[in-house]
């Protein structure tokens, strides 16, 4: 099981489900993918993906990273957690494209390297409005941003397209809609379940966001 976050949350906020994972028996890496170019994220999950069947797990911009990544032999599903899926040629603002923009595009932060912050206030209303305060300042303190340019690079592959796929909709998301997210699943093929939950399901709801992830691993086992 290899974990791929997107921008402004890293692997670390996974740990409520990667705990769920474990008492299942199985074994997760959680990617602490750079954020500075499709290309580096991707390599960044190539290297952990070992030999076996792998599931793919991608959260936001994550869900490029494992449509490129996923095409690797080794993995045997995807999962997207409420996340971007572009086909060949493609990018993450592509995809994004295909449904109406969040206002929080307007809130991003740009240092002098390229590379989109939110602020304080904006984490707490569009990327984690259903967690706790102290979690919510937690984020915004230890945000990974991402590099703009990363959301222009495009797909060269398209795992989805010949791997079995699981979608999780966050119902009260408000950096992707749900109504786009139904949208990408359905292009996609995926099996969806949703969320009641924005964003950062795995924070707010990990019970929840263990189960859709459970469900590719018990595909895959043929139960």
């Amino acid at each position: 099981m290899v974990i791929v976050h997107g921008a402004w949350v890293d692997g670390t906020s996974w740990r409520e489900v990667i705990a769920l994972l474990h008492v299942k028996g199985l074994s997760v890496i959680a990617v602490q993918n750079p954020l500075s170019a499709l290309g580096d994220d991707v390599d960044a999950v190539v290297r952990v993906i070992k030999p076996g069947s792998v599931v793919l797990v991608g959260h936001g911009y994550g869900g490029t990273v494992i449509t490129q990544a996923g095409d690797h032999s080794n993995v045997a599903a995807l999962v997207y957690i409420a996340a971007c899926a572009p086909d060949i040629g493609e990018s993450t603002t592509d995809a994004e494209n295909c449904g109406p923009s969040s206002p929080v595009i307007s809130r991003f932060e740009v240092d002098a390297g390229g590379f989109l912050y939110l602020p304080l206030a904006a984490v707490r209303e569009f990327l984690a409005h259903d967690v706790s305060e102290a979690e919510v300042r937690v984020l915004a303190a230890a945000q990974p941003p991402i590099r703009a340019s990363a959301l222009l690079d495009r797909v060269t592959k398209a795992a989805w397209r010949t791997k079995p796929s699981w979608y999780a909709v966050t119902d009260e998301d408000r950096i992707i809609s749900p109504a786009l997210q139904r949208k990408i699943a359905t292009r996609i093929g995926a099996r969806v379940l949703s969320i009641r939950a924005g964003h950062v399901p795995f924070l707010s709801k990990p019970k929840e966001t263990a189960e859709v992830i459970l469900a590719a691993v018990d595909f895959v086992c043929g139960k």
